[in-house]
């Protein structure tokens, strides 16, 4: 998947997902509403929300509106080589107010991606981001980490498994701010927090897939899954496998264990 900038309304009935790809979304017209993991906030023209892979976020537009939408895969070129320091900008969700240059820049964004022969998405993206990412890093925790005790991060994540976890939880057990909490964790890990929980999720799903007749929706309950069909979505992504194959495999290799023994 390469960035790509949309133009585009949001429906006024609230919705919520969650994607593989980081999004920012910045107000043209109108106005909308977001909750990004906990954290929520109004887009209005001229401002804008940061949305980091793989975070569940609700959201609606009010009344008539039209937003800008970059989608921006963690492999994106504005966030890879020489760039690979803008990645930082989705450590954790957070809002923004566009100063007088971004808002310059946005204006001739929009006039461009009008244009039958736009410049290159990807450079756009490309400076796009450098320039947001100018403005807030000094928001942005300092480079120097303190290392984080995962034993005591993992114990909370499998006692609170079928529950919402939210970044913000796990960054008070640090006793550190939700942004520093999410630098230090992906550079200790090698994954952001929403990651790797949703890994113990599904390392927790595919064991009781295997070892247990438990119903699907049981499953998807256990582990913190909205419904089964979310839970199955999950574990095809990651697995290439359906919960039922996976179930079938776990069966055929027990069956074969016991043959042999």
């Amino acid at each position: 998947m390469t960035s790509a900038f949309r133009l585009t309304p949001l429906d006024n009935a609230t919705k919520h997902h969650a994607h593989d790809y980081h999004q920012i979304v910045i107000g043209l017209e109108g106005h909308a509403e977001f909750e990004i993991e906990g954290l929520g906030g109004h887009v209005a023209p001229l401002s804008g929300c940061i949305v980091p892979a793989d975070h569940i976020h609700y959201y609606s537009g009010i009344g008539n509106n039209r937003q800008l939408i970059l989608d921006l895969p963690d492999d994106a070129p504005a966030l890879c080589g020489s760039y690979r320091e803008q990645v930082r900008l989705f450590d954790a969700p957070r809002f923004f107010t566009l100063d007088e240059s971004l808002r310059s820049y946005l204006n001739f964004l929009v006039l461009e991606l009008g244009q039958p022969r736009h410049a290159p998405g990807e450079l756009l993206a490309t400076a796009f981001l450098g320039c947001l990412h100018a403005r807030l890093s000094m928001h942005l925790p300092p480079a120097s980490s303190p290392r984080l005790d995962l034993a005591i991060i993992d114990r909370y994540i499998q006692s609170h498994l079928a529950q919402r976890l939210s970044v913000a939880e796990l960054a008070r057990l640090a006793c550190l701010s939700e942004a520093h909490f999410s630098d230090c964790f992906r550079r200790q890990t090698g994954l952001s927090p929403y990651k790797y929980v949703l890994r113990e999720r599904l390392s927790t799903a595919r064991e009781l897939l295997s070892t247990s007749c438990l119903p699907l929706s049981e499953v998807a309950a256990r582990t913190g899954f909205a419904n089964q069909s979310a839970l199955s979505h999950a574990i095809r992504r990651a697995f290439d496998q359906t919960p039922n194959q996976l179930r079938q495999t776990a069966r055929i290799q027990t069956a074969g264990l016991n043959a042999l023994a």
